[in-house]
């Protein structure tokens, strides 16, 4: 059979329950729906990491965050009671991503948006991808998502031009310019959902509109809480969304879909969507408790920044025509390193097991010959985000989610399968449980040789 083409589309922000599909009755995202009931839709999806950087780097290379020592948000580097543990700011050229992998296979490598993986020279020119379009350090839209965008990677556009738009513009020139005798990996990673909260104006008075007739106007949309942890911002109060209804995200989201949606249409104008995967997913949870908390994540607990389901917990449908079974389910826990050696697998490439280290394929999940040979999957985020999670490490087994808290400690224990919300720790009243689940996740960061945060010496209550 020939290689199939891959379209991987990485959100920037975006939660779980953002799209139609996973249960939004706010956001518009007809696309999206449409791709789901084409092809297989996962409901225990995971980012490697709560915030974006780490999950990016563990998508490339097949290796949890802490295995590749991106641990953090590049640049973060807040503290509060401990100190941030050290780690890279930038994707180490010795990493052979699955980009390079892909074009050694025969593959045109494009990478269009996001990218926040280094300054050069750690680009996604070095690193695989024959073609950059809007990829370099920034990790979001820093004078905004209208033209002039000032991106080093990117002509501005015309005055007030719409950045997502451009970006699919882009996309779309490549696949109908594509060298046709080869196969290509399409890396889309949209600036989307990100702030700044900014969405056309047009589409902000329609869910403007779409609120009060729906009566959320009138609702309570956020709840302080309280104050962070973090020394920045330790005079704040951490204010949760209680309920998705901002019409700038709103209008945002329902943009991310249109031009998705453009892009897959491309793909049918084309010819060839039945000869390409399409893979949808976010690199970590929505921003529900900081930096104006524009979604909500309910039912689960908060959202980026944090250990909880709401932080790592994420949207992933694939459509790969002939061997996804159409409107599927699939509620097998699976995680940002296991991307790598599912797209060798597809492409018919062999494996690279010193590089997918901590990757297993998802090609049987997706065929539908069974589940994976897997224990566990695991979480290190030893610092302070800015959205009021603490230091922590978690594992994941079956049904079974254990939390380590590094300040003091302390474990919490959730049965995910009958509480998501994460709402009662049973670690006391399953003590055998949370023991097994605390070694296992001890010997897992001895195996990795994870930092651990340190005291800080300086910090006052």
């Amino acid at each position: 059979m020939p290689q199939p083409n891959i379209v991987l589309i990485l959100m920037d922000d975006l939660g779980w329950v953002d799209i139609g599909c996973y249960g939004s009755s706010f956001y518009e995202t007809p696309a999206l729906d449409l791709l789901a009931r084409q092809g297989m839709r996962f409901t225990d999806a995971y980012a490697a990491c709560p915030v974006c950087s780490p999950t990016r780097a563990s998508l490339l290379t097949g290796k949890y965050p802490a295995t590749v020592r991106i641990t953090n948000y590049i640049p973060g580097a807040a503290k509060g009671r401990l100190l941030s543990a050290p780690y890279l700011h930038y994707l180490p050229l010795t990493e052979k991503t699955i980009a390079s992998a892909l074009r050694d296979g025969g593959y045109a490598t494009w990478h269009v948006g996001k990218w926040h993986l280094g300054a050069e020279p750690y680009w996604p020119e070095k690193h695989g991808f024959d073609v950059n379009i809007g990829g370099c350090d920034w990790g979001h839209p820093k004078k905004g998502y209208f033209s002039p965008w000032g991106i080093a990677t990117l002509p501005d556009g015309p005055q007030g031009q719409y950045l997502p738009d451009r970006l699919a513009d882009d996309a779309i020139a490549l696949i109908r310019n594509r060298d046709k005798s080869k196969p290509f990996f399409l890396n889309y990673w949209d600036y989307l959902v990100h702030t700044p909260v900014q969405g056309k104006p047009e589409l902000v008075e329609k869910y403007r509109a779409k609120a009060t007739a729906l009566g959320l106007d009138a609702r309570q949309h956020y709840e302080d809480g309280e104050f962070f942890p973090c020394e920045h911002k330790k005079n704040q109060r951490v204010r949760r969304r209680l309920l998705q209804g901002d019409p700038g995200y709103a209008a945002m989201v329902q943009s991310m879909d249109e031009n998705l949606g453009r892009i897959l249409a491309t793909l049918e104008e084309e010819g060839i969507a039945d000869e390409t995967i399409v893979l949808f997913t976010s690199d970590n949870g929505g921003l529900s408790t900081a930096e104006g908390s524009p979604t909500c994540n309910a039912p689960l607990a908060e959202g980026k920044g944090w250990m909880y389901e709401g932080g790592t917990r994420e949207p992933l449908i694939v459509r790969w025509p002939g061997v996804t079974k159409a409107d599927s389910v699939c509620a097998e826990a699976v995680t940002s390193p296991d991307f790598y050696p599912t797209l060798l697998e597809a492409a018919g490439l062999p494996p690279m097991p010193r590089q997918h280290v901590d990757g297993v394929s998802l090609v049987p999940l997706l065929a539908g010959r069974g589940g994976l040979d897997r224990e566990a999957i695991f979480w290190h985020y030893p610092h302070y985000g800015n959205q009021g999670g603490t230091p922590g490490c978690s594992v994941r087994s079956g049904d079974w989610k254990l939390i380590e808290f590094f300040e003091d400690r302390r474990v919490e224990l959730y049965n995910l399968r009958q509480d998501v919300g994460e709402d009662r720790d049973l670690s006391r009243e399953q003590p055998e449980i949370a023991e097994r689940l605390r070694k296992r996740l001890h010997q897992w960061l001895r195996d990795v040789d994870a930092q651990i945060p340190q005291p800080n010496p300086d910090y006052a209550p």
